[in-house]
């Protein structure tokens, strides 16, 4: 096997030439392209680079996101106040309700197609007021519903169930009748009144 080391000298000033013409080599930067110039054919990275002039977009953008986020928010939270078993169970309650069936009609649902629930929404610390636009074939009244839970661990007690008409007529469901599905049954009243 022949020895290495001749070859190694010639290697390495080979290397030190092409070295010593890459520290030599510069290059000069380009402007960028101008209004009308003609097209850009060739952008090298080491180009300079534009001024960049302040905008004031973030003024417009700013309000219109801010805004957009409000109006998404109470989107949500209606939505989550429609679904919820207060809402669906008095919108039950008033279909088969015979006088609110009477007042309103047949096919008892929200005036709107996307209905705002209005009021307050608190199991957790006995606590629900709402109120909805409700319709029917013959007219559509405003439903207001009130209940609270008076100890923590107590049974909810309604308060008030009533239609408002859109004349201002107020009418009464919880104590119109006297079969109601906001009232504790017989077992229901005995648990609340040993507790108390």
């Amino acid at each position: 096997m022949p020895p290495r080391l001749p070859l190694r000298k010639p290697l390495e000033a080979l290397f030190k030439r092409n070295n010593a013409t890459n520290l030599t080599c510069r290059r000069t930067l380009i402007a960028p392209p101008k209004p009308n110039s003609g097209p850009l054919m060739e952008r090298r990275a080491d180009r300079a680079l534009p001024d960049m002039t302040p905008s004031k977009s973030w003024m417009i953008t700013a309000p219109l996101f801010l805004a957009a986020m409000a109006v998404s928010t109470l989107a949500i939270f209606n939505y989550q106040k429609q679904n919820s078993s207060v809402v669906t169970s008095t919108m039950y309650s008033l279909r088969t309700n015979a006088l609110a069936r009477e007042i309103l009609g047949d096919e008892v649902y929200f005036a709107s197609k996307i209905p705002y629930i209005g009021g307050e929404i608190n199991q957790l610390h006995g606590k629900i007021d709402v109120v909805y636009w409700v319709k029917g074939t013959r007219q559509q009244a405003k439903m207001r519903f009130k209940s609270h839970r008076p100890t923590r661990m107590g049974i909810f007690e309604t308060t008030e169930w009533s239609l408002e008409l859109e004349d201002g007529t107020l009418i009464d469901l919880l104590n119109a009748t006297n079969t109601h599905p906001f009232v504790a049954t017989p077992m229901e009243a005995k648990a609340i009144a040993a507790e108390a």
